[in-house]
């Protein structure tokens, strides 16, 4: 029997490999099926914008297939209906589609009128995408002049999402200085067009050709390149999909590598067509001999949500008090993270299963209560997983379709006959959420999950650590409004001695407050509880639950705004305290903090990478503390600093995304993942900014020899945006370790790839070289030294490193990780003459001489101003006849400037 169960586990092991992702997209014979594309609740009523999203799928398919040289097409699409639209015969009820998993998402811009497509990105290059955003006005059409055509586009989006390539344009820098020339950021280099500027001065603005800044040898601020409106070049998609010529991506042959953008600094100045062949999709398939189908659509309308809970009651469950606080997580769940309006139903099972509750539907508090009597309070016998699922089919079926039903699996017990029903599972369309609980539940409880699109979840018996109840507060609905969710503010649990007290604070800021709920589990003796509100006014009336050891308050209406402080006193026992709120109002997003690992498994000595992403709305969250708190099978854990820093795992900086390797593996198997995030002083609510990971905004178009300028992007907020003051926990669900060997566990891990190095030029020319210090292991530690490598070729540099010329940093001792590091250094050996291109990169090299990736790739030109001759006197002419209006052409200028210097000469004559 032990080596059928060591086998499953192997298959399960292999199963979980890989990036983790929600999305349900597979590739099929050349075509992409499984696509979700959500509409959110928020956006009003509107059928033409399902048509919409059909045409610009359909018009991306074939965009798409000759892209990618016949390979890829999409198949089919699911669109996800709110469920407060009208409901028509044509839209069905979703299988595993929700809005968790969705790959698109349709909202409203915020602010309004920044209706740019983007990607969310969280990982590095070549690594799968997130989520792609648009808005009802772009799929109307409203905003092609500006990005093209909504295929087009949406292709552009694709690329981000599903192989992990990057824009070739940037907007902060738009032009370089290469072999003495003035560039504009383009891929691929043969785009035609005009450097220009617009100046505007009450409400009449002129186009002018660009002045040089004399200091950089570039041109002024605001400048822009704008583009002929008629091209040749058929390379980038990645940089302006929007010019009709464009259908290709940049390849080995055409790619701009000296270009200072995205793409090159985090995919090692290669072409998004060779980061493409690399990917897994490009290498199972060939290209197709005939013509794709066009795609296909399904219309899903979120409907009610339907729950079962099967939860284990085998002897095991007697173990650690397992089963009281199987009832102290279930009875959270049923009180208050299950949405008003959802049907519930129960089964409990040991070797057998037994219906403890059909579906109820939850309207008020009685239902609540009525469940939470149904939870078991005995445990015996052995473990049969598969009993509980099938009566819990039975349950849903009585009432529901099974198609899109939850089933929340809580188990502590091995059973190695669990993957008997993996293709009843598969066919019942329903999610499966799994909670293991202790270090022998079922090893192939995570391919249930992934299979399903469930969420995978793990609780030790370290009470302390709280990861039940966490568990269980992570289950609100994928599919609800964010406004009817319950969003978990506190999680916090100490073991007490000699009537000590655990004290602390939580704070309740004003996007949320409503059905705010306190909950205090014990592991012996009813504890003192002392709760007071921000005006000092002392919280009594807490429900107290001897029998399962647990006391809560539901505080009526909204809680008040501000820091609730909270006393527990106890003596030779272990406490938890655990909040949960929801938004204070429907119209105004609360603050949610969201996490995730990069993948299910973590295969030493390859690290895992924590996530978490804090917005309000769609606005980022920026310079909060965000904690992980790791915790293995053997209850030992680790405390992380997430950081937004742009450095390390971190990909992009300032985009309320927080980041950190973990490399600390002590044993094989199950890990999980809890978060703190705290607000305060220090925390900004930026207004979005135009994404970096989307399609160029066309800043206008030379047509006819004019240039026509687009309206201008809406402004961004440049001041430090609004403090926001809160807190919030989030579980990171769980992954599993495998190849740990045991103890000493040898240190394999080097320092992290720099990503952030940049270059300039001082007096004396002196090259001043900035970059995010890496650690010993990835992000952790310090490094022992820096090798520094200049070039005057890129690729030379890229390709031949250690031949490269080697820059002395004797003096250079690196700082611990996530420091700034400054160096600077002059080129000796390299003739450093006016114009001379200089490429530099950085490798870290830790304790044992392991050494990091090479970072990314600095570039400075060496530019020299030219001497200003003295002025002489010339005589007073009459200016020449030129009207201000909004639309000069730029190229007419030089005409105007000839005409003027003909006056010049006459009356000189």
């Amino acid at each position: 029997m032990g080596s059928f169960k060591n086998s499953v586990f192997i298959l399960v092991l292999h199963l979980l490999e890989g990036a983790l992702s929600d999305s349900l997209i597979q590739l099929n014979n050349n075509g992409y099926e499984g696509i979700v594309i959500a509409i959110d609740p928020n956006v009003p009523e509107d059928e033409t914008l399902i048509q919409h999203i059909k045409d610009m799928v359909t018009d991306a398919s074939p965009y798409l297939f000759e892209a990618t040289e016949k390979r890829f097409y999409f198949k089919n699409v699911a669109i996800l209906i709110p469920e407060n639209w009208k409901t028509k015969p044509e839209y069905v009820k979703p299988k595993l589609e929700t809005y968790k998993n969705a790959d698109v998402l349709v909202a409203e811009p915020n602010p309004t009128g920044n209706d740019g497509p983007y990607t969310e990105q969280m990982g590095g290059c070549g690594e799968k995408g997130d989520r792609i955003y648009l808005t009802p006005d772009f799929l109307a059409g409203k905003k092609s002049r500006q990005y093209g055509p909504q295929g087009r586009a949406f292709v552009h989006e694709w690329a981000h999402l599903r192989w992990g390539v990057f824009n070739e344009y940037n907007n902060d820098q738009k032009f370089y200085l290469s072999n003495k020339r003035r560039k504009p950021v383009v891929c691929s280099e043969g785009f035609t067009g005009e450097t220009v500027i617009q100046k505007c001065q009450g409400g009449s603005c002129v186009t002018q050709p660009c002045k040089l800044d004399r200091k950089t040898g570039l041109y002024e601020e605001g400048c822009e390149f704008i583009p002929h409106k008629d091209q040749r070049e058929k390379a980038s998609i990645m940089y302006s999909q929007s010019i009709d010529t464009v259908v290709e991506f940049c390849t080995e042959k055409n790619h701009n590598r000296e270009a200072p953008n995205e793409q090159n600094k985090k995919c090692n100045h290669r072409s998004t067509w060779e980061v493409i062949q690399d990917s897994e999709d490009f290498k199972t398939t060939t290209p197709m001999t005939t013509q794709p189908p066009s795609p296909t659509f399904s219309l899903l309308q979120i409907g009610q949500r339907i729950v079962c809970l099967v939860l284990d009651k085998s002897g095991s469950m007697t173990i650690g008090n397992r089963l009281k606080r199987l009832n102290q997580a279930g009875k959270l769940f049923l009180l208050q993270t299950v949405e008003q309006g959802s049907w519930v139903g129960m089964v409990t099972f040991d070797s057998a299963a037994y219906v403890q509750s059909e579906l109820v539907q939850i309207n008020s508090a009685t239902e609540r209560d009525t469940l939470t009597k149904s939870l078991p309070t005995t445990a015996s016998g052995g473990t049969s997983i598969c009993s509980g699922l099938r009566s819990a089919f039975t349950v849903i079926k009585k009432k529901y379709p099974t198609d899109g039903a939850e089933i929340i699996l809580l188990t502590d017990g091995e059973d190695n006959t669990i993957s008997a029903c993996f293709d009843e599972v598969k066919q019942s369309g329903a999610i499966i959420h799994t909670v293991a609980l202790g270090p022998s539940a079922a090893q192939e409880l995570e391919q249930m999950s992934k299979m399903t699109g469930g969420l995978q979840t793990y609780a030790s018996d370290q009470v302390q650590n709280n990861g039940l109840v966490d568990a269980f507060a992570a289950l609100s609905s994928g599919n609800k409004a964010v406004s009817q969710r319950s969003i978990q503010l506190e999680s916090r649990g100490l073991t007490l001695q000699n009537s000590q007290w655990m004290n602390g604070t939580v704070t309740v800021d004003s996007t949320v407050g409503k059905d705010t709920l306190f909950l205090i589990t014990w592991t012996t003796d009813l504890p003192q509880i002392l709760l007071w509100d921000p005006s000092g006014n002392k919280q009594d009336g807490f429900i107290v639950d001897k029998n399962t050891r647990m006391a809560y308050l539901q505080i009526p209406d909204i809680a008040k705004i501000g820091v609730w402080k909270y006393s527990l006193q106890a003596s030779s026992q272990t406490l938890t305290l655990t909040v949960t709120s929801r938004a204070s109002s429907a119209t105004l997003p609360p603050v949610t903090v969201t996490s995730k690992m990069n993948k299910d498994t973590g295969k030493f000595p390859s690290p895992m990478v924590v996530y978490v992403k804090i917005h309000q709305g769609t606005k980022p969250i920026l310079r909060s503390k965000v904690t992980a708190l790791i915790e293995s099978v053997d209850g030992k854990t680790v405390t992380l600093e997430l950081l937004d820093n742009g450095a390390g795992a971190d990909a992009t900086k300032d985009d309320g995304i927080y980041s950190r390797y973990f490399t600390a593996y002590d044993t094989n198997g199950r890990y999980s993942v809890k978060v703190w995030a705290l607000g305060g002083v220090n925390t900004a609510s930026q207004n979005a900014s135009p994404q970096r990971n989307g399609a160029m905004y066309i800043p206008g178009w030379i047509e006819n020899g004019e240039v026509k300028w687009n309206p201008p992007r809406p402004e961004i907020n440049k001041d430090q945006g609004k403090q926001v003051c809160f807190s919030r926990t989030s579980s990171g669900g769980s992954f599993v370790a495998t190849d740990v060997p045991k103890a000493p566990i040898p240190d394999l891990f080097p320092p992290c790839k720099i990503t952030d190095l940049k270059a300039k030029i001082e007096g004396d020319n002196l090259i001043n070289l900035t970059w995010t210090a890496p650690g010993d292991d990835y992000d952790h530690g310090r490094a022992d030294k820096y090798i520094i490598r200049i070039s005057t070729n890129i690729l030379e540099l890229r390709d031949k490193f250690n031949e490269s010329l080697q820059v002395n940093t004797t003096d250079l001792i690196p700082n611990e990780a996530n420091s700034e590091e400054v160096f600077v250094f002059k080129p000796e050996t390299i003739t450093f003459t006016n114009g001379t291109d200089l490429f530099i990169a950085i490798q870290a090299v830790d304790e044992v001489s392991l050494k990091s990736e090479i970072s990314n790739i600095a570039q400075v030109s060496l530019f020299i101003p030219p001497e200003i001759p003295p002025e002489k006197p010339s005589p007073s002419l009459p200016c020449p006849d030129i009207s201000i209006n909004s639309t000069i052409p730029g190229i007419h200028i030089l005409k105007i400037m000839w005409k003027w210097l003909g006056e010049l000469q006459i009356s000189l004559g």
